[in-house]
């Protein structure tokens, strides 16, 4: 059965030893961010969820460092393996002709299972466990234990949302993880960036001369609708519809009581709001995910009109800094769920890996089944046509028997076959609006490599060699006799 709330989830991690509760008092401002940074690089035995219990000052207990492992990503996702989520959505999207009777009718049975689990139309309720309190007349922000992340930070920031806006021309629903930085009890700024759907919302909004941007800030839910929020989705793709597919079941909604929205029923908090596109103020420093602070930069305004929580509401929240911690495994899912859709453009494609020391979209390390001169490089080009594929940095292209998810071995195939002045792909393009290496704000450069085994028809004339291997019937001569050689 899918998880249903924040609550199930919590109670799973603690059944099976993966939730810490932290009773000693602690303070928002800096303390939660210091233990959970321990906690998530330190070794595996700790690196636990934490609920701490206590925060100063707050009735509301903070949960973080949720999705912290690979295992606690898995669980929150309904899988043992993040790996499950690729062989799913590959088996869904293999349209190959089936063989037989029982090929077509189980193809069939997979298709309705996914129509079934997204949900024809949205599944609303009356009331939910999210409104049980409602707050209208005078909402304020001051009740939320929002924690202040790094010492450098403009101030105290919302970090692990799901924020929910419509296209003002379509009415196409996008749901992303932007970041809020506190004004005060009733504005927050919202840091959404250029290439994303919020983004592009504020635009459309703008170029229709709309006042407002209906808007809300859901916090907690089921696991997986949190997760989702962070999907770098195609555009008019409802983010909530992958998190039922991902659950097996529809996410339940209720309507707003304040905004034209709907909103995840069985949230935590949710705040509702406004954006004006044309209003906008200085936001950060933030200590965020590349390990360095972003600079100020203007924003829009958020401006609160109601808070509905839950009775006895859980604060989710999330911590970002130098690598790795918990959002290395958010994006771990994202590459294993993801890794289907990139085969399905680019079917040579045998595995991707993207390293928790190029936060996402600095370092993207491939391996594909070579068939013909420029191989690697039609594939370079290629992802960069992929969706927010377009803001990687560099991209490595290995040969299949490479298993780009071993750092050791990718770095000695990289450095051993490559002739840098051959094997190298420099252009220049979008990159991530958090990029300070770029001497243009979200434009720079860019960087492919060939690091497969190089063909006459590409110019290498000298023969490639051949990879040292041990012949198989010495190997398993030797497994034979492992157990009496004593080591």
């Amino acid at each position: 059965m899918p998880l249903e709330d924040l609550r199930q989830f919590l109670e799973l991690l603690e059944a099976r030893h993966q939730l810490t509760r932290v009773h000693v008092p602690v303070s928002r401002y800096l303390e939660i961010t210091e233990i959970t940074d321990r906690v998530s690089k330190g070794p595996a035995e700790r690196n636990k969820a934490l609920l701490f219990e206590q925060v100063q000052g707050f009735d509301t207990p903070v949960a973080i460092n949720l999705f912290g492992s690979r295992q606690r990503m898995a669980w929150a996702l309904g899988v043992e393996e993040l790996d499950e989520l690729g062989e799913r959505l590959g088996a869904l999207l293999d349209f190959r002709l089936p063989h037989g009777l029982a090929g077509m009718l189980g193809r069939g049975q997979e298709m309705l299972n996914a129509l079934r689990s997204i949900g024809l139309g949205p599944s609303k309720v009356r009331k939910a466990p999210v409104q049980q309190v409602v707050e209208k007349d005078q909402p304020s922000l001051k009740t939320l234990p929002i924690p202040t992340c790094w010492p450098g930070d403009g101030g105290r920031f919302i970090t692990l949302p799901q924020v929910i806006t419509r296209d003002p021309e379509t009415g196409t629903r996008n749901v992303g993880m932007y970041r809020l930085q506190v004004v005060d009890e009733r504005r927050l700024l919202i840091h959404w960036q250029r290439h994303k759907g919020g983004a592009e919302h504020e635009r459309v909004a703008r170029a229709l001369k709309k006042a407002t941007i209906p808007a809300a800030i859901v916090l907690g839910g089921d696991p997986a609708a949190m997760w989702c929020a962070s999907a770098p989705l195609p555009p008019n793709i409802d983010e909530y519809l992958l998190a039922g597919w991902v659950r097996g079941k529809p996410v339940e909604f209720v309507d707003c009581v304040s905004q034209p929205l709907e909103v995840p029923a069985r949230a935590e908090i949710v705040i509702e709001g406004y954006v004006d596109p044309n209003e906008h103020l200085p936001e950060g420093p933030f200590g965020d995910h590349t390990g360095y602070y972003t600079p100020v930069e203007p924003f829009p305004v958020f401006h609160v009109t109601a808070i509905t929580r839950r009775r006895d509401p859980i604060y989710p929240s999330t911590i970002v800094g130098i690598p790795p911690m918990e959002d290395v495994w958010m994006g771990k899912a994202t590459e294993r769920l993801f890794l289907p859709l990139m085969r399905l453009f680019l079917p040579e494609i045998v595995d991707v890996c993207m390293p928790a020391q190029g936060v996402f979209h600095n370092l993207v390390l491939v391996s594909i089944k070579k068939r013909y001169p420029g191989h690697a490089r039609k594939v370079i080009h290629g992802l960069w046509g992929l969706g927010l594929m377009m803001l990687t940095k560099a991209i490595v292209v290995f040969d299949e028997w490479v298993d780009v998810q071993d750092p050791g071995q990718a770095a000695w195939q990289a450095l051993g076959n490559v002739d840098w002045a051959q094997d190298v792909v420099i252009t220049q393009g979008p990159v991530d609006h958090l990029d300070h290496a770029s001497y243009s704000h979200s434009f720079g450069g860019k960087i492919g490599v060939d690091a497969t085994a190089k063909l006459p028809e590409e110019g290498y004339t000298r023969g490639w060699p051949q990879r040292i291997e041990m012949s198989p019937e010495v190997k398993a001569r030797i497994d034979e006799i492992w157990g009496q050689l004593g080591l």
